[in-house]
């Protein structure tokens, strides 16, 4: 595709962006990831980042995070990114990695009060109103029971929510996400999308990776799709995911459904190389 597809109809009050890109290129290792990407990301709406696999989602993700050199441009509360400090960094910006893992084991409740440490001044202790919150969070994840577990005790999904848990207790305005539901199953998936819909609702920024094209959809409010380090479309769910685009892109055969009360669903055929 040689021109990004485009979707105008976007609400009214999307007019200050939390989060401005352009012209950003990343290089690793003398290979360039990403090409030439711009975007903006908007408080109080969930942005769906969906492409195939190593078109440079998660290092796209990794790059607004801080973690990698760049060229190009990237705004953050338009202040260059390169600008900020790793602790107002940190403030700034939350993210939920694919189940990552740590070299200690810690307790639940010992690494989503990791969350807090942006915040807190050298050596100081966890207050009454701490410990409120993070009885708080840890209700909203589901994982109450789970406190003075061993996080090595838990399932990859239980693991997954703990560290939602973290992010949330951060409260950063900025909220990234790495397939951040690839290891629940069907009800907690939708339990852990529905949380970040309401975190969006309360004002927080959100750029999501995407493996699952349905939640992708039902749960974003725009979506980037990026091919080969490029952005090949961006809009409205409905407007960006053509027959054409997943032939083109995602390498599939696919029908849009179309149903009552504005309800619709990809059906996928077969691979293209077929």
């Amino acid at each position: 595709m040689a021109n990004i597809q485009t979707n105008g109809n976007l609400p009214s009050d999307w007019n200050t962006p939390l989060v401005k890109v352009r012209d950003l290129s990343v290089q690793i290792q003398r290979i360039t990831i990403i090409r030439d990407v711009h975007f903006e990301l908007y408080p109080g709406t969930i942005t769906g980042l969906i492409g195939p696999n190593g078109c440079g989602k998660t290092t796209l993700l990794r790059t607004i995070c801080g973690y990698l050199p760049y060229q190009g441009s990237i705004l953050l509360k338009n202040q260059n990114l390169t600008d900020w400090s790793r602790r107002q960094l940190a403030r700034e910006v939350a993210s939920v990695r694919q189940a990552p893992s740590l070299s200690f084991d810690f307790t639940v409740k010992e690494v989503v009060l990791l969350g807090l440490l942006p915040r807190k001044a050298w050596l100081e202790g966890v207050s009454d109103q701490d410990r409120t919150s993070l009885k708080t969070v840890l209700e909203q994840v589901g994982l109450s029971c789970f406190s003075e577990r061993s996080l090595q005790s838990l399932s990859g999904g239980e693991r997954q929510r703990a560290y939602l848990a973290q992010a949330i207790l951060q409260d950063s305005e900025l909220l990234l996400l790495d397939e951040p539901t690839s290891h629940l199953d069907i009800c907690h998936q939708h339990q852990f999308l529905n949380l970040i819909k309401e975190l969006a609702h309360k004002g927080k920024t959100v750029l999501a990776v995407f493996h699952d094209l349905g939640l992708a959809t039902r749960f974003s409010d725009q979506l980037l799709v990026l091919n080969e380090g490029r952005l090949v479309a961006e809009g409205n769910p409905k407007s960006v995911l053509t027959e054409e685009l997943l032939s083109e892109v995602f390498g599939m055969h696919a029908r849009i459904a179309q149903y009552e009360h504005g309800q619709w669903e990809i059906i996928y055929e077969r691979p293209v190389s077929e």
